[in-house]
């Protein structure tokens, strides 16, 4: 097992592709079968295509996803995921749910920690 918390291990770069935003929003997007490049773009809003793009080629490259040229004219692609990518998409489901469930409360959070800092910042200096 690889021990992430050096900073030489190999496990960072994975670490670092699958918990992106983009590559975990594209990710959760395959969990129900595979998508062609515009139907991921309509699925995950705010995400440009270049960046989708790059992400894809991550993904395809880390073997979590891959990408099916469609023998049609003109050829069409789309992307599902692999046996590898599954197994992580199981694991991303629990803590999606998990942030959709409680991402009210973490912005209430944020909230009332900022709320004292914004306070004290409107105030004037006393002399």
């Amino acid at each position: 097992m690889s021990d992430v918390f050096h900073v030489d291990c190999p496990a960072r770069a994975v670490l670092d592709h699958v918990t992106s935003r983009w590559a975990t929003l594209i990710l959760a997007a395959l969990r129900d079968g595979p998508l062609r490049f515009s139907e991921l773009h309509t699925k995950i809003e705010g995400v440009s295509e270049k960046m989708l793009s790059q992400t894809l080629r991550t993904l395809v490259h880390d073997g979590l996803v891959i990408r099916t040229v469609h023998p049609t004219t003109p050829p069409t692609v789309s992307y599902g995921l692999t046996e590898l990518g599954d197994g992580l998409t199981q694991l991303l489901h629990g803590l999606m749910t998990w942030i959709g469930e409680h991402a009210a409360e973490v912005h209430t959070a944020r909230a009332a920690h900022q709320a004292p800092a914004t306070a004290n910042a409107s105030q004037p200096a006393q002399q």
